[in-house]
């Protein structure tokens, strides 16, 4: 679903790409075999980090790797593209949500596209054990608040490991110039 939100909304391998949460993805590996050149992997967990760069072996090399809480990672640079899947539906407190939301915003040009799947309104109450937050693409919007409009969006039923359907909203939204 992430390269299918990615592709919908007209991104190219020119693209500097920031994937939050990303530790343990291989999407990393798909965009580096995609051609993309400037990719930033941003996970609260090292040992997720770790993981990631083992199992991209040397090309873990072509990808800046950032072993942080997103809520208070000040990048040095800014992004085309924001990438979340699943951690912005963890944040359950006002406060939380508004730290992601100044790192979103401060870590993203003008025109940037964000590309989030959280759980969607009929979606799980908790998960890994921790309660979670529910959206529709409407409801991502609000938060984001009127700097960001949506431009796509998909439902997915993802199937866990252990053969439980987690209905996901996906929403590709852009920062306005």
């Amino acid at each position: 679903m992430s390269l299918r939100m990615l592709d919908a909304a007209g991104v190219t391998a020119a693209a500097r790409l920031v994937d939050v949460g990303g530790g343990a993805s291989p999407l990393a590996g798909v965009l580096l075999d995609r051609g993309f050149g400037d990719i930033t992997v941003v996970d609260f967990s090292a040992a997720g980090v770790a993981y990631a760069q083992r199992s991209l072996g040397t090309r873990a090399e072509q990808v800046r790797w950032v072993a942080a809480d997103v809520r208070n990672w000040a990048p040095e640079i800014r992004y085309h593209v924001w990438h979340d899947r699943a951690v912005f539906h963890f944040l359950t407190s006002t406060q939380d949500r508004q730290q992601y939301l100044q790192a979103l915003d401060y870590a993203t040009e003008p025109g940037a596209i964000a590309v989030f799947g959280c759980f969607a309104p009929d979606g799980p109450r908790h998960c890994s054990g921790l309660p979670v937050a529910r959206y529709s693409s409407l409801d991502l919007a609000d938060q984001l608040g009127t700097q960001w409009m949506v431009i796509s969006h998909a439902r997915e039923e993802h199937v866990t490991p252990t053969d439980v359907i987690q209905p996901f909203c996906w929403t590709v939204l852009r920062k306005h110039s």
